[in-house]
């Protein structure tokens, strides 16, 4: 009998707090969600519904108050700050709505980063770089630095730091709110096409248009899950050819 395969994420009753007494904010309650590999989720909510909050217990950037959370298979309730550091640079890539890439570095630079940090040979480094920057079809812009790229191109080339080190999960937070519709879809497209690769995607929106592109999509409020739902995704351009380490088999 073939072994089931470990979910990416498990949170099992995961609570979070600010406070106490009275005052507290609690944040999230008791919240149970597993994401399977390969899935493609997103999380929405209104303000103050606790999507944030989720985002940095996932992202290994904040930890519960009371719960238990596995990534990878990974308990990192165990894990001490240098341990949680190493997580978030080999197991999760993260992209952010404002980028957040270096100024006056050029995309190579800004991608070759995750990698210089885990102590890649430069040589390695530059080839997954350039493989990575490949794959979001920025393959001509290597040299470039953040000021001359285009909002769309820069978020591209965040999408490519974030699959360089061939992440377990790749979370996004409101990526497409600082871009126009064109560039939105473009991103939105490079996200289904890593997916159908076999990555693992967990977007953080408040977009409808943004979620229709998601296999699943989980709605919070008040710090719970209220809602659990599959759907058909909006369907993605015929995939493009995703080079060699960034190529996940989804049978893997």
């Amino acid at each position: 009998m073939e072994r089931r395969r470990r979910p990416t994420i498990a949170l099992r009753r995961v609570s979070k707090s600010y406070g106490s007494g009275e005052v507290a904010v609690h944040a999230l309650r008791e919240v149970d969600l597993v994401v399977e590999r390969g899935d493609f989720v997103a999380i929405m909510g209104a303000s103050g519904s606790g999507k944030s909050t989720l985002m940095n217990i996932v992202g290994c950037l904040d930890v519960p108050t009371r719960g238990r959370y596995l990534l990878d298979g990974i308990d990192v309730r165990l894990l001490d700050d240098l341990e949680l550091s190493w997580i978030r640079n080999r197991k999760i890539g993260l992209v952010f709505q404002s980028f957040n890439l270096i100024p006056r570095t050029t995309a190579l630079r800004n991608v070759e980063l995750p990698l210089i940090y885990a102590r890649v040979t430069k040589q390695e480094r530059r080839a997954r770089a350039l493989a990575a920057l490949e794959a979001v079809g920025l393959s001509d812009r290597i040299e470039h630095g953040p000021s001359e790229l285009s909002g769309g191109q820069q978020q591209r080339a965040a999408i490519a730091r974030a699959i360089v080190t061939d992440p377990a999960l790749i979370l996004a937070d409101e990526p497409t709110g600082n871009l126009d519709s064109g560039s939105s879809g473009e991103v939105l497209q490079i996200f289904s096409r890593l997916n159908v690769a076999g990555r693992t995607l967990i977007i953080i929106t408040h977009e409808a248009d943004v979620a229709a592109h998601a296999k699943r999509v989980i709605r919070l409020a008040d710090g719970r899950v209220v809602s659990d739902t599959r759907q058909a995704p909006v369907s993605a351009l015929p995939p493009r050819f995703l080079p060699g380490d960034l190529a996940v088999e989804a049978s893997a």
